[in-house]
């Protein structure tokens, strides 16, 4: 068995192992990281990426769909499924070989096989019988997350469907039944609605995007209603019964219909972290309910051991995960001025049609803090950017401490909110104001004047409604 020395040995190759290892380099650090299937992760190839893909081949089906409504011709509208699930991996494709690109040009080397930790300061990476020991002061773990699976629902890979199935479909089912209505069966469910799928979306909890503001999930809700998918929130899978071609499954909950047979069922009830196989149990390093224990830093109860994203717990978001890696190495290198990963900053986005995205407190949350809280909304109705765009369903939501003016949270639903969301995450690490919000100025015609007239609504300013 060879050795090699590093300073930083990253295990995983993700959205959060890999910018971990670059940084690293980029301070100086003899940096590794080890993969054992594909640069990117599961974001880059079968997540975010690939599911992005996909949505915007059904969002341009859609728009041609409604292009006379906007005064435009077009006859014989149909799609090719699988040039789009083609687009969709090719797309992937390109970014992993971009990623090998920057990991070379950091002069940072991918060791590809399993890494299994030999206790602290040691890496085994095992592939194809063939064993490399690598030797670190500092070890980053960034295995990522897999999907949840409980008794009784686990996925085949024919009949019953992780992300992965769902990803690359070679024709599609007539029925499908998604279990869970977070981001990921919700993004799904628009998917393979607009392209003429009867969907159906069972949640355990009350409500659409359980995590999110109860407004949003409430216009959310109406609106995939509205375009046909069926919801039954409070609602559980109990029993699947798989046929030849065909589940059947019994609902319980309220309003629920007994049973149900589709011809696939996509199970997007959450991920848990791949914390198995990592060699933890000759370590201190603790895990609690699925996710690796870490502090501020990113720091388990092993000196030396790290551990970032989804395996570190939730919010499992690739950008989190960026981020905690960059801190953790900042922090390794002794750079000054550094503020632990506030979480309350984490945004989050939901591509279905219309669009969600988040930040901070929901109205709820701030106040059951018991503060006084000022809270604006403006309606896409009344924005002459979205009314140009024939998009006009959707509210921009914003919550501030009454007695200091402090943006605590923000919460979006309505066309390209997800590429509007960073505003408010900008102003609420900066600890900027109502006072200096409501003095920018924002560009017309654009839907980001709402951004502004919601700031307004908090404090009964709003000029357009």
């Amino acid at each position: 068995m060879t050795e090699q020395s590093f300073d930083v040995v990253v295990i995983g190759g993700g959205p959060g192992g890999y910018v971990t290892a670059i940084r690293a380099a980029q301070l100086g650090m003899r940096a590794a990281l080890v993969e054992r299937e594909h640069l990117g992760g599961i974001c880059l190839n079968w997540g975010c990426i690939p599911t992005k893909a996909l949505l915007r081949s059904a969002e341009i089906y859609r728009h041609l769909k409604e292009a006379r409504r906007f005064g435009v011709k077009a006859e014989q509208i149909g799609f090719d499924l699988a040039e789009m699930v083609s687009r969709s991996r090719g797309v992937s494709a390109s970014l992993q070989r971009g990623i090998a690109h920057l990991l070379k040009k950091n002069r940072v080397p991918v060791f590809e096989g399993t890494g299994r930790v030999e206790g602290p300061g040691r890496v085994r990476v095992t592939r194809d019988r063939v064993q490399t020991m690598l030797l670190a002061s500092h070890i980053v773990i960034a295995t990522g997350a897999r999907a949840l699976e409980v008794e009784g629902l686990e996925g085949d890979g024919r009949l019953v469907w992780t992300y992965r199935e769902a990803l690359v479909p070679e024709t599609l089912p007539r029925r499908l039944l998604i279990v869970g209505a977070g981001a990921i069966g919700l993004e799904f469910a628009s998917f393979y609605q607009e392209l003429g799928v009867e969907v159906t979306v069972v949640e355990a909890l009350s409500r659409v995007l359980p995590s999110g503001d109860e407004e949003v999930s409430l216009l959310l809700r109406k609106e995939l209603e509205r375009q046909g998918i069926t919801i039954h929130t409070s609602t559980r899978v109990t029993v699947m019964f798989k046929g030849s071609d065909h589940v059947t499954a019994t609902l319980e909950g309220t309003g629920a219909p007994g049973e149900l047979t589709v011809d696939r069922v996509l199970l997007a009830m959450g991920v848990v972290g791949n914390v198995e196989e990592l060699g933890l149990e000759k370590t201190r390093v603790q895990v609690q309910r699925g996710a690796i224990r870490i502090d501020g830093w990113m720091r388990t109860d092993e000196p030396g051991i790290y551990a970032i994203g989804d395996v570190a717990g939730p919010p499992c978001l690739a950008h989190k995960a960026s981020r905690e890696g960059v801190l953790c190495v900042e922090k390794i290198a002794g750079l000054p001025h550094l503020r632990p990963l506030e979480r309350n900053l984490v945004p989050y986005c939901t591509y279905t049609h219309p669009q969600v995205a988040g930040i901070g407190l929901t109205e709820k949350q701030a106040r059951e803090r018991n503060d006084p809280v000022r809270v604006g909304t403006f309606p896409f109705a009344a924005n002459g950017k979205a009314l140009a765009l024939g998009e006009t369903s959707g509210f921009l939501k914003v919550i501030f401490d009454a007695r200091t003016s402090e943006l605590l949270g923000a919460h979006l639903i309505g066309a390209e909110v997800t590429e509007m969301i960073q505003g408010y995450g900008i102003a609420m690490g900066m600890e900027t104001t109502a006072a200096e919000l409501e003095q920018t100025i924002f560009a017309h015609p654009t839907l980001s004047e709402m951004m502004h007239e919601a700031v307004l609504a908090a404090h009964g300013r709003a000029v357009h409604i």
